[in-house]
């Protein structure tokens, strides 16, 4: 993954995370930086580094974003390349395979755990596990939006809809 991309993927979780029920802008972002972490980053900069042209950043602006998404700054680089995205499409459709049996396993494994083992069937039965298992990874880093999501998920059940009285 490169760096444009975590950056989008971290701006699309630190959305959600606050509660938006979607992403932040890039100028909400350089808004948030500025107010909460008293520091200057451009929606124009976020911009260059989100496609890719600007491929590099200072280690101040890669502290100020680190600090602003709540992640380690050696998350900010790209990454080395992926091995498995580039495999020829047969190969990597094995490889898909062998995910998708492992999380099957996992899910007989873990059957006393009723929603552990449905969740990893759910993952073994969609199309792009692979892309599923490392959007999990993304998500895992950012502790605030977990946070989150594990309210959402666990809290009561939502307020029934009020009914329309016809007059």
């Amino acid at each position: 993954m490169t760096l444009g991309e975590k950056l989008s993927r971290l701006r699309t979780l630190e959305g959600y995370a606050r509660g938006l029920d979607r992403e932040m802008t890039q100028v909400e972002v350089s808004k948030a930086i500025r107010e909460e972490c008293r520091g200057g980053i451009s929606q124009a900069y976020l911009s260059q580094i989100e496609s890719g042209k600007r491929r590099h950043l200072t280690s101040e602006t890669r502290a100020l974003l680190a600090r602003f998404f709540r992640v380690h700054p050696g998350h900010l680089v790209d990454d080395l390349d992926d091995d498995a995205a580039a495999l020829p499409p047969r190969q990597r459709h094995v490889v898909d395979d062998k995910l998708d049996l492992w999380l099957v396993d996992g899910s007989e494994t873990f059957s006393n755990d009723r929603e552990l083992s449905r969740a990893l069937v759910a993952i073994a039965r969609h199309e792009q596990s692979r892309d599923c298992l490392r959007l999990l990874a993304s998500i895992v880093e950012n502790h605030k939006l977990i946070d989150h999501l594990l309210e959402t998920l666990t809290s009561s059940p939502a307020k029934p809809k009020r009914r329309r009285h016809r007059s």
